[in-house]
């Protein structure tokens, strides 16, 4: 299918593509934030996030898991957990980080996270069943642009992860 617009003719893709950046330039126009979603997918991150010129953006250090297990070794996986409790605990800690700058984690656009994996294998599922309590929910909807890489090690050897993360000031 095509339509004749201002005397040239366009298909019915390039329709779409002009709406939706006419759409996006609007919402960018207004100094909104646009996430733009993975296509044909429903894994919870987003394809680009664009971030308007008038925002300030907020970046914070990298966040580490909290002690789980106080009797055990400081420096062991013990101590923290499994990468699923040392996610949620670590994602606990941004949350409130972000909550002390008067910020949430829907304002969170950008993530990156560092991960140490477990006898030669990250437990990436085990990472998701964190994360995904976080992002993604009914609740909480926005999804940053997100990587995910394997590290040796991390400072503390109980550790199997850490997060950075950047936020948009609403």
């Amino acid at each position: 299918m095509s339509t004749l617009i201002s005397g040239y003719k366009m298909s019915g893709l390039a329709m779409g593509l002009m709406m939706l950046t006419a759409a996006s330039s609007a919402q960018a126009a207004e100094g909104e934030l646009i996430r733009h979603k993975l296509p044909n997918s429903d894994f919870p991150i987003s394809l680009a996030v664009e971030v308007p010129a008038n925002k300030t953006v907020v970046h914070l250090s990298g966040q580490v898991p909290t002690v789980i297990d106080e009797k055990a070794d400081p420096n062991s996986l013990k101590a923290f957990g499994t990468i699923e409790e040392q996610t949620v605990s670590t994602l606990k800690a941004v949350e409130k980080s972000l909550e002390s700058l008067n910020l949430t984690m829907g304002d969170v656009y950008r993530m990156q996270v560092f991960l140490v994996a477990e006898e030669g294998k990250v437990d990436f599922s085990g990472f998701m069943k964190g994360y995904t309590q976080f992002f993604g929910t009914k609740e909480q909807p926005n999804l940053p642009v997100r990587s995910a890489v394997e590290v040796a090690a991390l400072v503390n050897p109980g550790w199997l992860i850490e997060i950075e993360v950047s936020a948009v000031r609403p």
